[in-house]
């Protein structure tokens, strides 16, 4: 028995119809779901992020220096001892780190060639002034040529003045100390034949101690001599001794810009000595300088440079030249003027043309 044909279409109708309802009530919620990520997609699109950092503003003060200077010790008094006579040395008592006494004799020369020609020239001397009284009394008598008497008168001054030179150089075979002092060096051994204007020995005051330092040209014009100074001597330990200024040098190293300056260590401690590593430390209060905080100062091959930044908030690098470091600020020579606001605190991905954002220094960047 076959199936009514009423029936059959009846299914064929009635399946599609819950299918295509189904298939757009499905693509309407799909479209409403994604509009909104769309929507969120773009709501959520990245902001340009701002470059925070924080600014500083170049001052002008008055900066008080303390710094310590290298040195080494040596004596302000020195004198080298030379003969001014040749010959044979017969007394030479004094070796390196002997106390001699001003006046004291400190070596003779042989002096019986000089003695012998001086009592020649005695004896000439002697016969001339005899012959000149003889030639005044026959010049009385009218009974000698004047060119005669003049002649003898010519005589004697000349023995006199050859006298006066070989008891000069009589002396000079006796060298005596100039000052009290300690011999550095002796050059020379008891019977050597020494030559004129040979070096023998050399004397030094041991109470005159100085240390030369190299000062910067920005710091020289504000030292006077006198100023205190502190000196401490690194083989005598930990202990401080007081100094002064005792010579400013008025030419400055045209190559370092440095200029020298004299300490005078005095009184001098026990243990002081010639040669010694010393360390000097100046203070200077007199400096008008600008300055910047050190954070902000930066170098890379080409030198040193900052970040400045302008009323528009754009970051400009600029080079500069610094000074003097003195705590956490530095001083500026060349390229900033006061006022102006230089970065000290975000750097990293800064370059000239960033647009930054100022921030206070209690704000974490």
């Amino acid at each position: 028995m076959g199936t009514p044909l009423a029936s059959v279409g009846y299914r064929t109708r009635s399946v599609p119809l819950p299918g295509v309802l189904v298939t757009l009530v499905v693509l309407a919620l799909l479209q409403a779901a994604c509009q909104p990520q769309a929507e969120t997609k773009q709501a959520r699109k990245p902001k340009a992020k701002r470059h925070l950092v924080e600014l500083a503003t170049v001052e002008e003060d008055t900066l008080r220096m303390s710094t310590v200077y290298a040195g080494t010790l040596r004596y302000a008094r020195t004198v080298r001892i030379f003969t001014q006579e040749e010959g044979r040395l017969t007394s030479l008592p004094w070796y390196a780190g002997d106390r001699v006494e001003g006046g004291q004799v400190l070596l003779e020369l042989d002096d019986r060639l000089l003695r012998a020609e001086l009592d020649k020239i005695v004896a000439t001397a002697r016969q001339a002034e005899t012959n000149l009284q003889r030639f005044e009394r026959l010049r009385k008598k009218g009974m000698v040529a004047e060119e005669e008497y003049l002649r003898a008168q010519t005589v004697l001054e000349v023995a006199k003045a050859e006298r006066r030179v070989l008891e000069t150089r009589l002396g000079y075979s006796r060298v005596t100390a100039p000052f009290d002092g300690i011999v550095a060096a002796r050059l020379a051994e008891t019977g050597d034949i020494v030559e004129r204007h040979a070096h023998v020995l050399t004397l030094v005051d041991p109470t005159t101690l100085v240390s030369d330092i190299a000062v910067s040209e920005l710091v020289m014009p504000h030292l006077q001599v006198g100023e205190v100074a502190t000196v401490r001597i690194d083989a005598l330990g930990d202990r401080e001794f007081g100094g002064r200024i005792l010579r400013i040098h008025p030419q400055l190293d045209a190559r370092t810009r440095q200029g020298r300056v004299e300490i005078e260590l005095k009184p001098v401690p026990g243990g002081a000595t010639a040669g010694q590593f010393a360390r000097v430390r100046l203070a200077v209060d007199a400096l008008r300088r600008k300055v910047i905080p050190f954070a902000a100062l930066r170098r890379d091959a080409d030198g040193e440079y900052v970040f400045r930044v302008g009323s528009d908030n754009h970051a400009e690098q600029v080079s500069v030249r610094s000074g003097h470091r003195l705590g956490d600020r530095v001083e500026v020579v060349e390229g900033l003027d006061v006022g102006e606001q230089v970065v000290m605190r975000g750097f990293l991905g800064l370059k000239s043309g960033t647009t930054v954002t100022p921030v206070s220094a209690a704000r974490q960047l």
